[in-house]
């Protein structure tokens, strides 16, 4: 931590933390169990005299936060770096000052308090500083690149509330800078006394930047300072140095960054990005970092992530790599950009991921990727599994249906509650799209989802089953119809924004029972389905996974028992693998992550009848 020691210093040991956690596992034999942690994120005090720690549980929803002295440069060896407090199911958290942490809780899947804990010459203090009553409202709390405010950052899926601290002042206390309105949705970063608003404002209910001074927050105040062109929509929002850059999709569907100077926003201008940046993650500054410089990494699916620098000064983009050479030079593939035509004309964007010249795709194997809800991008970062398909000739589509975030605001607007059916619509209409350019062929394509990405796709098979060869499935939201008639499940009042409510507005039900993937399964020749469950996801219920699967089990039986089976219509096959003790995410234990990517390409091999690839022979000396 300091800079005048000549060796590393442990500030903190996991092992320590894991003997404090000694548990007896339930066996024929008393023993005890080691709980390994996992660090998640790390916070230094403004004059790096604490830090702050949040620690994972592996395989367990448990969530510790250790706060270590890190002592003085001129402290002794009997006074080393120390933990002096450990508080559970700290969610985020950030430094006001060297003595003061401002935190928030996780309980079941809501955050909703805010506390502030004082380290003082006699041991701590902890204070309830805000509670939030809404149901459907998620508290985090932020700290501004210049370290002068502390957001506690208040969201719901249509409206925001943010209440700023000031941390240059003595009394820490929170004020509001905009209370909450529906549809309204605001982020707050400061600038100078001044704050910078990203808020969807702008056209159409998008987002743009407006400006307000430090002590008049409310929207009363707000300027509009910088507004996007037409088509290109605003991802993300930083402030750097006396610039604020904003991460940006284009109407082509590719990512810039637009820089504004803050003195003179007239000024503002474009970064290009490589061609084949599908994801950006921006780097959280550290005290040490130069003031005018972003750190970013830019992934693909297929390529892994980049270090890049952006000097918001001069617009100069450098590659963080150490030969300061681009992927776009060493891998052989190819990014292009498409637009499907749906049922009601919007275009839907698709990225598609090919190594060999589109015309001569018609006999790859065909991996579609599809989400589509929440008004969140489909991932799109770099995993190894999609390079490795890829090298063996696959092509990858990601359909950005709506419903998803892609398009704006608006993009997802278009499918929430009784609009849900156009995602469905969507993902036809790009499977068309993509067969008619001369891309693959339906036995030859798979489609893969994970979480809410199986609702169009569920709905899909029940209304297309031909359309595809095979299914992957994982942690699938099946029973849409179900989950949101029972209000006792963690989610089901805050997805009402999202899906609607099936006891309370008719209308609401009988969209949702049009494409429920579980409700409207009928008996038909379904492509063969290979589904992931995890015994301990909170999000989704296990129930209605294993309800679909027998459900979809018994009619694709019944379709064969009356049905005279012939090669050309094989029976398909449906796997349902459950794994224990895994949540939402799935597995975070190496060997079963890997046993499952190898579970679901072994699917892919066998059901699209491909020939398994072959490892290289090494050679022999």
């Amino acid at each position: 931590m300091d800079n005048r020691r000549s060796k590393p210093e442990q500030v903190l040991n996991l092992g320590h933390v894991s003997e404090q956690e000694e548990k007896m596992s339930p066996s024929n034999e008393k023993r005890k169990e080691w709980i390994q942690w996992t660090v998640q994120r790390i916070r230094l005090s403004p004059q790096e005299k604490h830090l702050a720690a949040t620690l994972k549980a592996n395989d367990r929803e448990w969530i510790r936060c250790v706060v270590v002295s890190l002592g003085r440069s001129n402290s002794s060896p009997l006074d080393p770096p120390h933990v002096v407090l450990t508080l559970d199911k700290v969610f985020t958290f950030e430094w006001a000052t060297d003595k003061v942490l401002f935190y928030t809780i996780l309980e079941g899947l809501r955050c909703s308090r805010v506390f502030r804990l004082d380290l003082t010459s006699s041991g701590s203090r902890i204070t309830s500083v805000y509670e939030e009553t809404y149901p459907d409202v998620f508290v985090e709390v932020g700290l501004s690149r210049d370290r002068e405010s502390l957001s506690i950052n208040c969201n719901s899926r249509t409206s925001s509330e943010v209440l700023l601290i000031d941390t240059t002042t003595t009394h820490l206390e929170p004020f509001l800078v905009q209370s909450r309105q529906l549809n309204l949705l605001y982020h707050v970063e400061h600038w100078s006394r001044r704050l910078i608003i990203l808020a969807n404002t702008g056209r159409g209910q998008e987002y743009q930047v407006m400006q307000a001074p430090l002590s008049q927050p409310s929207m009363d105040s707000w300027v509009p300072f910088f507004a996007p062109e037409p088509g290109t929509v605003i991802k993300d929002m930083d402030v750097v140095g006396d610039h604020c850059v904003l991460a940006a999709r284009t109407s082509t569907g590719e990512f810039v960054l637009t820089v504004v100077p803050l003195n003179h926003p007239k000024d503002a201008y474009t970064v290009e990005l490589p061609s084949w940046a599908c994801a950006i993650t921006t780097k959280k500054p550290s005290i040490a970092d130069p003031r005018g410089v972003l750190e970013l990494l830019i992934s693909s699916p297929v390529c892994p992530p980049v270090p890049y620098c952006l000097h918001v000064e001069d617009g100069l983009l450098l590659s963080g790599t150490e030969n300061g050479s681009s992927p776009e030079n060493q891998d052989n593939y190819t990014t292009t950009r498409l637009e499907a035509r749906s049922q009601d004309g919007s275009s839907v964007p698709v990225t598609l991921l090919h190594s060999a010249h589109v015309q001569a795709l018609r006999l790859a194997p065909l991996l579609v990727h599809v989400y589509g809800a929440y008004g969140r991008d489909l991932n799109m970062e770099f995993c190894p599994e999609k390079r490795l398909l890829l090298e063996h000739g696959w092509a990858l589509a990601f359909c950005h249906i709506r419903g998803g975030g892609e398009r704006g605001l608006s993009w997802h607007r278009q499918a929430c509650v009784e609009g849900k059916p156009r995602a469905v619509e969507d993902l036809e209409a790009c499977l068309h799209h993509l067969f008619s350019l001369g891309v693959s062929s339906p036995s030859l394509t798979a489609l893969t989802a994970c979480s809410a990405g199986a609702v169009p796709v569920g709905a899909l098979c029940n209304r297309h089953p031909q359309m595809m060869r095979a299914v992957i499935l994982q942690a699938p939201f099946l029973d849409v119809l179900g989950t949101m008639e029972d209000p006792s499940l963690p989610l089901t009042l805050e997805d009402r924004e999202e899906w609607g409510d099936p006891v309370g507005n008719p209308k609401h039900r009988l969209t949702i029972s049009s494409y429920c993937p579980l409700h409207n399964i009928t008996p038909q020749c379904y492509p063969s389905i290979l589904l992931t469950a995890y015994s301990d996801d909170a999000r989704v219920p296990l129930a209605g996974v294993l309800k679909y699967t027998e459900r979809i089990r018994n009619v694709i039986k019944t379709h064969f028992s009356k049905e005279p089976k012939s090669e050309f219509e094989p029976v398909p096959n449906v796997g349902l693998n459950i794994q224990h003790g895994s949540n939402h995410v799935g597995p975070e234990d190496f060997e079963l992550m890997l046993e499952e990517e190898a579970l679901k390409l072994a699917f892919l091999y066998k059901e699209l009848r491909l020939e398994p690839p072959r490892l290289p022979r090494k050679r022999r000396r």
